[in-house]
């Protein structure tokens, strides 16, 4: 057995430095009730919309203004906004999530400055 006294341990500090950045846009299309439910909302008004997009931003208090041009941009409905964690959900017709998830990326980098993610879908 060893023994570590305190000039043994290692300290290690960990800081969240955030960039000015979208890490991850996706948009499912067509997802299954199940998915509306585990993550909150309500399947039997939000499974006839027929897709969800989900988009992370840095720093997370973005996503505050994420979820204003969302729902300005297009008929897409707020699921979920976290302004802790900088993530945003929306909801409503593929087109409709495609067109809110366009506009924040466009608005972050040309009026924000910041680094996007290329936007994904399945």
């Amino acid at each position: 057995m060893q023994d570590f006294s305190m000039q043994d341990k290692m300290r290690i500090v960990q800081e969240l430095v955030p960039g000015k950045q979208i890490t991850l846009a996706h948009i499912i299309a067509n997802p299954d009730a199940i998915l509306y439910k585990k993550l909150g909302l309500d399947p039997a008004v939000e499974y006839s919309k027929s897709a969800i997009g989900i988009i992370t931003l840095s720093p997370s208090e973005t996503a505050i203004i994420a979820g204003d041009i969302a729902i300005k941009a297009s008929g897409a409905e707020l699921g979920f906004v976290d302004r802790f964690s900088g993530t945003l959900i929306t909801t409503g017709t593929v087109s409709e999530v495609e067109a809110s998830m366009n506009a924040i990326c466009d608005y972050c980098k040309n009026k924000l400055g910041f680094t996007i993610c290329e936007i994904t879908k399945t």
